[in-house]
C-alpha cells in the first residue's frame, strides 16, 4: 500500500508561483518531487494554509497520512498575519493527529511557534548559499533522524530567522555558529517532529534559482560585491548540480559530497520516512 504524505506549502500564491515561473515548480511540487524519488511508493497530497480559504484536512484527515511534511516560505513568522496563523493552528492539528511530521527551514520555526517556542530575526544577519559546518550535538549523534550524517557537514539553506526559544519538550539536535537550533525534535499534545532549519530537500539548481531571484540581497548584505558577482555565484551552482564531478568548482564554493550527493544530501528526510513514517505506518495497521 502507498505511503500517503501531506506537503504543507509555506507560501502565499504570489511566492510560490515565482518561485514556479524560475523553477517550474512550486515549492510543494519540488518537496513532493523529492518525496516521490526517495519513496517510489509515495503519493502526495499538498495544502495551502497561506491562502484565504484554503481547503485544509480536518482532525481525521490528518490523522488519515502516514507523514506530513512543511516546506520552507518567504514569510516571518512573527509579523502574525492571517497567512500564517492559519498554519500555526494547522501546526498544532497535526501534533495532536499524532502523524509523523517533517519540516525544513520555515517548518521548523512554525513547529516552534506551535508549541510555544519564538522566532526572531537572527543578530547575525543571514544565512545563504549554505550552513556551514553544522555540528550534531551529543542526543543528535544518537538520533535516528541524524543517522548518516558525520561530525560536521554543510547543507542548503537561506534564512534570516531562527528559533530563539525552544519548546518546553525539545532536542536540539545540530547547530553551527550562525544558529544555535538548527535540527531539533520537538514533542507536543501526543505529537513528535523532526525539524531542520536548512534543506536538505534543496538541490543546487533549485537553490541556484532561489539565489538568483535574490541577488540584491546578497549586494546589500554584502555576500556579493556586484549584481554580477551575485549572479555569478548562482551560475556556478547550476553548474555543479549539473555537472557535480566537477572537482575545481566544488573546490572553490568548498562543497563535499554531503551537498552534492542527493543521497546524501537528502538524509534527514529519508531519515524520517524510513524510521518514522514506514514503522509508524505499521504500527498503526496500515501496512
Amino acid at each position: 500500500m502507498a505511503l500517503r504524505f501531506l506537503v504543507v506549502e509555506g507560501n502565499t500564491r504570489g511566492a510560490r508561483q515565482a518561485h514556479k515561473d524560475g523553477y517550474g515548480l512550486m515549492p510543494s511540487e519540488s518537496y513532493a518531487a523529492v518525496l516521490q524519488d526517495i519513496a517510489a511508493d509515495a503519493v502526495c497530497d499538498l495544502a495551502f494554509p497561506a491562502d484565504e480559504g484554503a481547503n485544509l484536512p480536518d482532525a481525521a484527515g490528518l490523522e488519515s497520512y502516514d507523514g506530513i511534511v512543511l516546506t520552507g516560505s518567504h514569510l516571518n513568522i512573527y509579523d502574525r498575519t492571517p497567512e500564517i496563523l492559519r498554519q500555526i493552528d494547522l501546526m498544532r492539528a497535526i501534533y495532536a493527529s499524532g502523524t509523523p511530521a517533517f519540516g525544513s527551514c520555515w517548518g521548523l520555526q512554525v513547529a516552534a511557534v506551535a508549541a510555544d517556542g519564538d522566532v526572531r530575526a537572527n543578530p547575525l544577519g543571514r544565512e545563504v548559499g549554505f550552513a556551514r559546518r553544522l555540528t550534531p550535538t551529543e542526543a543528535g549523534r544518537v538520533h535516528p533522524m541524524l543517522e548518516g550524517r558525520p561530525g560536521a557537514y554543510d547543507a542548503p539553506a537561506i534564512h534570516l530567522d531562527m528559533v530563539t526559544v525552544t519548546p518546553g519538550d525539545t532536542t536540539i539536535l545540530s547547530t553551527n555558529a550562525v544558529s544555535a537550533v538548527q535540527a531539533a525534535e520537538i514533542r507536543r499534545d501526543g505529537g513528535v517532529f523532526w525539524g531542520v532549519q536548512y534543506h536538505p530537500e534543496f538541490s543546487l539548481g533549485e537553490l541556484a534559482v532561489i539565489l538568483g531571484r535574490r541577488t540584491g540581497i546578497l549586494v546589500e548584505e554584502g555576500f556579493c560585491r556586484t549584481p554580477e558577482e551575485a549572479v555569478a555565484y548562482a551560475t556556478d551552482l547550476k553548474r555543479l548540480h549539473e555537472r557535480p564531478d566537477d572537482v575545481a568548482l566544488a573546490w572553490r564554493h568548498g562543497v563535499d559530497a554531503e551537498v552534492l550527493d542527493p543521497v546524501r544530501r537528502t538524509r534527514e528526510i529519508r531519515n524520517f520516512v524510513e524510521h518514522r513514517v514506514r514503522p509508524e505506518k505499521s504500527a498503526r495497521g496500515r501496512a
